[in-house]
Parts: structure tokens; sequence; C-alpha cells
């Protein structure tokens, strides 16, 4: 009868209770010390903290095993483990169904933050966009949530919108298609033309300066769009050339896999996405008074500068998070390591000072310039988002290039929204989907449908918010770009921008 009460009690309250980017409604988190990991993951919410000892007891009682898995997902029950220092229930929907993950999270080879982000939450268009076919097949054999815990869980979430499930069908339409398939000549262009910028600077790193400056510069944003690819790819040559980002630009895969699929996850969820919290140098809104800056004032004028400084902070972010990699033993740490090392051996030893330097910066505002008004345009949403298909096409704009020069340097970012809902489709295929997407966003009647702008008209775009967000009031109460508890917080999930952007933290 007390079991049953309890139970009654849970449901009621986590039923009243929704999803959002600010709790996470699960059953048997009253088993977890608050101080263990709640400044990682956002886990506690006020369901939990409003269930009584007694429950707490009772369902300990009911739950003295735990699970633990390896690498191809296999797993066991073993006896449960320390709560205080470990998760025991940890509860992700995919395709419809609730897995027990408590097991997986360690040996998740993208590590337990990404899996910690979904709990209570659905992660199905995730799964599906970030992973190969044997991933993809591979979370079929985990665990199920209890069943008392999945009917809870199944009430406080929302269902699938036509729009999710019409996409899915659209993916597996494409899957079946071979849109996947890579187009080897294509590849082979891009690195020749990545490989005779490098063999260029060098050429004229001595005679003529600036010349190499500008070259080995192209070459550096080349080499982080071919990385990107690579990184992103799941196909055996991707994987193959998955180092390419660390050895020719300086960049280590970890590092991006962490900041920038976590974006493309919760793509501008306000304090959470990194690529939007970018101050206290750019504002992308008015923020509250004590998150204020004297520079904001004037990012409209000054936009340039740390816009250079991106490749640079990216470099040092990589070196940081590359040395935290090998402490906490991730998988192909000390590889990665050894790839960066030798990227600074051979930039050191063939470029001097005055050439590689200005290289980085130019790098870096080109790169900032591409990357930037995809996004910053677009609506920024203050909690999580469920229906990710649709809040990729809201948050997300495409540039028209008007020349070949444009088309390469912009290195399929000018094809954004494809991108995003189809990470590891090979580049070389939006062009051919963009008119698929223009058709699903108007029979979806997804709000602002297809959204696209000229080349020069986008980057007008971003400094005009620049400009709007200049001069503007503070806003008190607005929301913190770090975050404000909710589970992925950029200051709670011990990212490289925790506390700020790298001299913001002086700041």
């Amino acid at each position: 009868m007390k079991l049953n009460n309890a139970c009654l009690a849970i449901a009621v309250v986590v039923g009243s209770t929704s999803v959002n980017g600010f709790s996470s409604p699960q059953l048997g988190r009253m088993l977890m010390t608050p101080t263990s990991v709640s400044s990682r993951t956002a886990r506690f919410s006020a369901v939990v903290e409003e269930v009584s000892n007694d429950v707490a007891a009772t369902t300990s009682m009911e739950m003295p095993t735990a699970w633990e898995c390896d690498e191809e997902a296999e797993c066991v029950e073993v006896p449960a483990c320390n709560d205080e220092e470990c998760r025991t229930t940890l509860d992700v929907r995919i395709h419809g169904k609730w897995y027990d993950l408590s097991g997986w999270r360690k040996a998740h080879p993208a590590g337990v933050h990404w899996i910690d982000w979904y709990d209570g939450r659905d992660a199905t268009e995730v799964m599906d966009a970030f992973h190969s076919q044997k991933g993809r097949e591979m979370y079929k054999r985990l665990p199920a949530s209890a069943p008392d815990t999945a009917a809870v869980l199944e009430a406080s979430v929302a269902p699938y919108s036509k729009t999710e499930l019409n996409f899915r069908k659209l993916r597996d339409q494409l899957e079946a298609d071979g849109w996947w398939d890579r187009d080897y000549i294509h590849e082979a262009k891009l690195l020749a033309i990545w490989a005779s910028l490098v063999v260029g600077a060098g050429l004229t790193a001595e005679s003529a300066p600036p010349l190499s400056t500008f070259l080995l510069g192209l070459s550096m944003t080349n080499a982080g769009w071919l990385g990107h690819d690579y990184i992103h790819g799941i196909d055996k040559f991707a994987n193959t050339l998955r180092p390419f980002a660390a050895v020719a630009a300086g960049l280590g895969p970890t590092w991006w896999s962490d900041k920038h699929n976590k974006h493309h996850a919760l793509t501008n969820e306000m304090g959470v996405d990194e690529d939007i919290a970018t101050d206290p140098f750019l504002f992308a809104w008015a923020p509250d008074p004590k998150h204020d800056s004297p520079l904001r004032k004037i990012q409209h004028y000054i936009f340039y500068i740390p816009f250079s400084f991106l490749f640079a902070l990216w470099r040092v972010d990589t070196l940081q998070v590359a040395v935290n990699s090998v402490e906490e033993k991730r998988p192909d740490a000390k590889n990665e390591l050894w790839y960066l090392l030798a990227h600074y051996f051979i930039l050191l030893t063939i470029f001097p000072i005055q050439v590689w330097v200005p290289a980085v910066f130019l790098s870096g505002l080109m790169s900032a310039l591409i990357v930037t008004p995809t996004h910053q345009s677009e609506e920024f949403f203050e909690e999580y988002q469920p229906d990710w298909v649709t809040a990729q096409f809201e948050s997300t704009r495409n540039a028209v290039m008007t020349n070949p020069f444009s088309e390469w340097l912009w290195g399929g970012m000018q094809y954004q929204l494809e991108h995003h809902l189809f990470p590891s489709m090979p580049r070389s295929n939006y062009p051919k989907l963009k008119p698929i997407l223009q058709k699903f966003a108007e029979e979806n009647k997804v709000p602002g449908g297809y959204r696209e702008s000229g080349e020069f008209e986008i980057l007008y775009m971003n400094w005009d918010l620049y400009r709007k967000v200049a001069e503007s009031d503070p806003v008190p109460g607005a929301p913190y770009s770090r975050g404000h508890g909710q589970l992925g917080a950029i200051d709670a999930s011990g990212g490289v921008a925790a506390g700020g952007v790298g001299l913001g933290k002086l700041l």
C-alpha cells in the first residue's frame, strides 16, 4: 500500500511538470546526493525534491542492482554502485521507446555529458543525425527503462509532431537512395586545393610574407571545413581522415565534437549553445545588467576584432581539452595529442612567426564571418525545444553565394540548414538537397519556411543585430549566455566556455 501511494504521488507531480530546459522529471533521482553531480548535470528537479524520504527508502529497496555496459552496448546487471559517485537511473526516449542509459553513459565514446543532456528527454533525431547505422542498431541492445518510469516520463514529454514523423520518413528515403555515398573525385579536388595553398604559402614564406600569410590563412580556413566534414562523417573514408583537423588546422576532434555537436543538438538554446555565448565581447541579445559589459555599446564597430580571435581561441581550447582527455583516458586521446604536436612542429618549422601568427587571425576572421550569421540572425530559444526538426528550421538561415570563390570559401556552410538536419551527409550532396527541404518546409508548414539570403545580405543582418543590441538597454532577468542550471548549461557542464570566452573569464 505504501509503495502504491508513493508511485501515485510521483506520477501526479511529474505529470504536472513539463520537461523543459530547466528541469528533468526523473524517477529514482532521490537515490543521488545533489552535491555529487548537480554541478555537471541538472538532474534534480522540483519533482524529486518533493518526494519524501520514505519514498526514497522504498525505491532503493526496489533497485538493488544497476546496469554496466561496454562499448558494444552489451549490458549486464551488477550490484548497485555507490550512489554518491555514479548514477543509477538515466532514461532517454529513442524512436518511442525509453532506455535506461545509466550503465552506458561511461562507455559512450563521445562522453557521458551527451547522454546526461537528454535525461528525461527524447533523443531520436540526435541519435539518427550523429551515428552510423552500426551505432543506431547498438542502442537497441541497451536495457529498457522500468515500465513505471517509462509511463511517467512518456506522460511528461511532448508527443512527436507531424513534422518530426515526416522528417524521419524523409531521412529513411534519402538513406535508401544513397545520399550518404561519397563523391571521391570531389573530395580529392578539395584536398588538392588545400595542399596547393599550403605549398604556395611555404614557398613564399621568405620571399613574400604577406602573400604567404594570405595563402596560409586560406589553407587554415579550408582545413577547418574539411576537418569539420570528416569529424561529422560516419563512413570509412571520414573515419580514416578524422585526425585531419588536428594535423592540418590544429583543431582536435574531441574538442570539436564536444563543442560543435552540442551546438548541432541544442542550436541557439540560450545558456547551452556555446556558439552564441560570445560575451563579453559580442552580445547577441541585450543582457541582464549584472552580465553586461561596456564593450557591448561599441560591438558593431569592433566586431572584427573578436572575430579575428576565433581560431586562436579554438586552438587554445583544443589543447586544453586534449590534455584533459588524456587525463580522463578518453578514446584515442593520446593519439590526438600527438597529431596536434605534429601540427605545431610543422607550422613552427616551415613558417616564420610573422607569417603564421597573422594567418591565424586572418583565418579566424574569415571563419567567423561565415559561421556566425547563419544562426545569429534567427530565433533564440530560452527553453529546450522538443521538436528538434522545427527548431533547426527556425534557428538557421542559408547564404546564397554570388561567385565560385565564395562557394568554395564557405566550405558548405552556405547550406547550413542541410548540414544541421543531416550533419553526417557529405556536403557535395547539399545543393541537390535544397529543393527537397524547400518542399518539405512548405508541405509541413514549418514556421518561417526555408530561410535564405544573399551572402552579403546575411552578413549585414548579423552586423545589424550587433548594432541593435548595442543600442538597447540592458534587460533585468534576461537569460544568461552560460545558463541558469538547465540541462546542458555551459557553466554546469564543464565545457571550455564555462565562466566566459577566452579573456572574458578575466573580465
